[in-house]
């Protein structure tokens, strides 16, 4: 059994009164044989020294990454520390830290994990994953390397992103310290029975057209039913600018379906090349179903609702480890905490952590309940653990 404490602080300039307010918050004396600190984080509490001088003070290692907004029980926001603390007597913890990841290589994952997991015969029940945000590395080739690496244990997590246009003080972070280029990563062993649960774009507001993906290569999708993607989306009506151009096209994400059993999955679309191929949040496979879904404002509140029903019903009143697509914090608008708020309503007394993520990590349930580790778009993502 896993027991949650939460904490937080507004605190960013005052180190030692964040350290204080944190602390006053947990009860250290009754901690469990076994702990972990959970950490999310505007970026000026590493830049003010929150972080480093919260680490010195706290028994457990941390493991987590910055974000531009999150919320907990009893505050929401974008300046704002979230820590979660899971303590057990039958869960142990382990904390990794990767190299510097360059490029799509396995290598700094691998040696990782043989470094974590040596001597051990067991492998860990849950991964939870604090990965970079990284230009030239995808939340795809994260998913998939971690899969053969571990034989398919579940991996839950987020990719981090900070306040600034182009995230460039996106880090991770790894007990005191912080890094722009390092995956950071806790495995569970023992008892965990974690659920999982994925919130991206209803049906309902889908076009009914769907679409067969004939030429890809990677996050690159070239070719639809035969056609350029931006000959298809034409088709479907999209509106276009004077010069022919589709608009908009980040409102109109892809709802996928790898045609396997599992649940399909949300590609969003960065950008429409010249050639009428799309540059997409992940891989788009050959073969895979796709529809075009809106996200808007009102349809980021319906589907957190739905998600969050769908994972109440399961009545496992345990802690929630949240994370929400950037995406869908900005199709707010200027309302930037209504799915905060939504969340808060809803949960009431259930403790959470949520924060806003670059690109979610979530299995999702197949055939006879199998798990398949996946990356997301403009999606929420529970782990109830």
């Amino acid at each position: 059994m896993i027991k949650t404490l939460k904490a937080f602080t507004l605190e960013i300039d005052d180190t030692k009164a964040a350290v204080d307010g944190i602390l006053s918050q947990l009860d250290l004396n009754h901690l469990r044989k076994h702990s972990v600190g959970i950490i999310t984080c505007f970026p000026d509490f590493i830049n003010s020294g929150v972080i480093a001088a919260l680490a010195e003070k706290l028994p457990f290692p941390l493991a987590g990454t910055t974000t531009l907004a999150g919320s907990t029980n009893g505050a929401r926001g974008e300046m704002l520390l979230i820590l979660t603390v899971l303590t057990s007597d039958d869960v142990e913890f382990i904390t990794g830290l990767t190299g510097p990841i360059t490029g799509e290589d396995e290598k700094p994952l691998r040696q990782a994990w043989e470094q974590t997991v040596a001597g051990r015969a067991e492998k860990p029940a849950l991964m939870l994953s604090f990965a970079p945000l990284l230009l030239n590395v995808s939340g795809d080739f994260f998913v998939e390397a971690w899969s053969s690496i571990t034989d398919n244990v579940p991996n839950f997590g987020t990719l981090a992103v900070d306040n600034n246009p182009d995230y460039h003080e996106s880090q991770t972070i790894y007990g005191g310290l912080t890094y722009r280029d390092c995956y950071v990563f806790i495995l569970c062993y023992g008892k965990v029975d974690p659920l999982f649960f994925v919130g991206g774009i209803s049906e309902s507001k889908a076009f009914r057209e769907k679409g067969v993906v004939t030429a890809s290569k990677g996050n690159l999708l070239s070719g639809v039913n035969g056609v350029s993607v931006a000959a298809y989306l034409k088709g479907l009506g999209l509106e276009t600018d004077e010069k022919g151009d589709i608009t908009g096209i980040n409102s109109f994400p892809f709802i996928l379906n790898y045609n396997d059993g599992t649940r399909p999955i949300i590609r969003v679309m960065f950008a429409i090349a010249p050639d009428g191929s799309a540059v997409c949040g992940g891989y788009v496979p050959e073969g895979a179903t796709l529809t075009v879904g809106a996200i808007t404002a009102e349809e980021v509140l319906v589907t957190t609702e739905a998600v969050l029903k769908e994972a109440l019903a399961s009545g496992k009143e345990r802690s929630w480890l949240m994370f929400s697509c950037v995406g869908r914090f900005f199709a707010q608008g200027f309302n930037t905490t209504a799915e905060m708020e939504k969340v808060e309503s809803l949960l009431g007394a259930t403790p959470f952590h949520l924060a806003y993520s670059g690109t979610e990590l979530c299995p999702v349930y197949g055939k006879n309940g199998t798990l398949t580790n996946r990356s997301h778009n403009d999606t929420m993502v529970i782990c109830v653990i």
